[in-house]
C-alpha cells in the first residue's frame, strides 16, 4: 500500500502535467493567456483532489494484488 505523501505527491505530478495541457487547450481556443491560466488552474485544482481521492480508495481494493507474506524464513 502506497503511503499518503507519495498519493499526494503523485496526484500533483500528475495534475501538473493536466494543468500544461488543459492551458494549451483553451489557450489555443481562446487566444487569451489569463484564460488559459486560470481555467487550468480551476479545473486541476478539483481534479487533484478527486485523484487523490480515487488513489486512497484505490489502495483499499485487493482486485488485482498478489499477497504479500507477512514473514519468510
Amino acid at each position: 500500500m502506497e503511503n499518503k505523501k507519495r498519493a499526494i505527491f503523485k496526484a500533483i505530478t500528475w495534475r501538473l502535467f493536466g494543468f500544461i495541457s488543459t492551458a494549451v487547450i483553451v489557450f489555443v481556443y481562446s487566444k487569451n493567456l489569463k484564460e488559459a491560466l486560470m481555467v487550468g488552474a480551476g479545473i486541476d485544482g478539483l481534479k487533484l483532489f478527486f485523484y487523490y481521492l480515487h488513489e486512497r480508495l484505490w489502495n483499499r481494493v485487493q482486485f488485482g494484488r498478489t499477497k504479500t507474506l507477512e514473514y519468510q524464513i
